[in-house]
């Protein structure tokens, strides 16, 4: 199969796309997308399945109408995972959904499939994962070697609109804590310097890093003795949950259902509930080197059923149970592909072209040009197109 990604964000191009690639795929990365080379890359690949990931550059309202206007005059199944959910999902996923028309919508938030279904369109939950070769574990790094380490941004301007929100409850469970009582961590992400009324107490420059690239975080992950990873939600798991945990980081993150659905606490990582907790544990493992080093151990191998070739083995599965695509390995007639675009008609023995013009009140010229015949000559078992279907837009 050619699988398409409409992509060029380093945070999507390596994942699913590898995952796609080890189960034997063919993947093509769109890189920046223009109103041009949108149909230039459609009909010179001539993919099977496109795939449409989180909010980057190429999701810019400007690009809504190239991408619609130019999968609409294919047959090309679209989809688009909504990675941005639950936080996004009023002010961008559905205004983009709504947009470009995919054909299946992925979420990483359960209970928002039967919204986007009765938005009209099919869905279904995919989590987050990690791949091998952007997230593996190294020997530590002296750039990079701390107690605790935070790869994130910090968002301060969204905490203060949303002060309520999930993600505010686990700053203040699992890094508040540690920053009023000056214990160090250091940080790689952007605006931790405008953090200090959140935490109420600065955080010293020297602790600071700033901007990481996303191609470089395992460097850290493997390289402190406890990574902090936060949750936006109680129900779903960030993207760096795998990632830490693919990278042989030792994940310290709030204690939630959805952590306790896919990983044993204090065995495959690290949670806890309340400030005090975050600071008993804390100092607790970073003072035990041998029941940390079992915590890494164990992470890098419970977090290997959570990988993007298994992601992309549940996309493959779901979208054929769902009617999106045809049974893989399957040998498929071109004329059940036609019947999906054109009504369509079997020549019979004592057929002639002019009777079926006149049975299906189409000008004969029609049918000559729609099948691309050279004359009117026609053959038993034929299969001719007689009109095109009409659909929905």
């Amino acid at each position: 199969m050619k699988i398409l990604f409409l992509e060029s964000h380093p945070m999507w191009m390596y994942g699913l796309p590898n995952g796609f690639k080890e189960e034997g795929h063919t993947v093509l990365i769109s890189g920046p997308l223009s109103k041009d080379n949108i149909r230039e890359i459609l009909d010179s690949f001539k993919p099977d399945l496109i795939i449409s990931v989180g909010w980057t550059p190429e999701h810019s309202k400007e690009k809504w109408p190239w991408i619609r206007e130019a999968i609409k005059k294919t047959t090309i199944p679209l989809v688009y995972w909504a990675t941005e959910d639950p936080l996004h999902t009023e002010n961008f996923t559905i205004p983009l959904i709504k947009a470009i028309r995919p054909d299946f919508v992925f979420t990483v938030t359960p209970s928002l499939c039967k919204k986007y279904e009765e938005l009209g369109f099919k869905a279904d939950h995919l989590d987050f994962g990690y791949h091998q070769s952007v997230h593996y574990p190294v020997l530590p790094m002296n750039n990079y070697r701390c107690d605790i380490a935070v790869v994130a941004n910090a968002y301060p301007e969204f905490l203060k609109k949303n002060p309520d929100a999930f993600r505010s409850e686990a700053l203040k469970t699992l890094i508040k804590p540690l920053i009023k009582k000056g214990i160090r961590v250091d940080f790689w992400g952007d605006n931790w310097e405008k953090m200090g009324n959140f935490f109420g107490r600065e955080i010293p420059t020297n602790w600071i890093h700033g901007y990481l690239d996303y191609r470089d975080a395992y460097k850290v992950y493997s390289s402190a003795k406890i990574v902090i990873g936060l949750q936006n939600s109680a129900s779903q798991l960030t993207m760096r949950t795998f990632e830490i945990l693919g990278s042989g980081g030792v994940l310290l993150t709030t204690d939630t259902p959805a952590v306790r659905e896919k990983f044993i606490p204090d065995k495959d990582l690290i949670v806890s509930s309340n400030h005090k907790q975050t600071v008993s544990k804390i100092q607790s493992y970073l003072n035990n080197d041998i029941e940390r080093q079992q915590i890494r151990e164990n992470g890098k191998i419970a977090v290997q059923d959570h990988s993007y070739r298994n992601r992309a083995k549940r996309m493959l599965e779901v979208l054929e149970n769902r009617g999106i695509l045809r049974e893989i390995g399957d040998i498929i007639h071109y004329s059940e592909f036609l019947k999906e675009i054109y009504e369509i008609y079997k020549i019979s023995p004592d057929d002639t072209l002019s009777k079926i013009a006149n049975r299906y009140n189409v000008p004969l010229e029609h049918l000559i040009e729609l099948n691309n015949l050279s004359s009117e000559k026609i053959y038993a078992g034929q299969i001719i197109k007689i009109k095109k279907k009409h659909t929905l837009l």
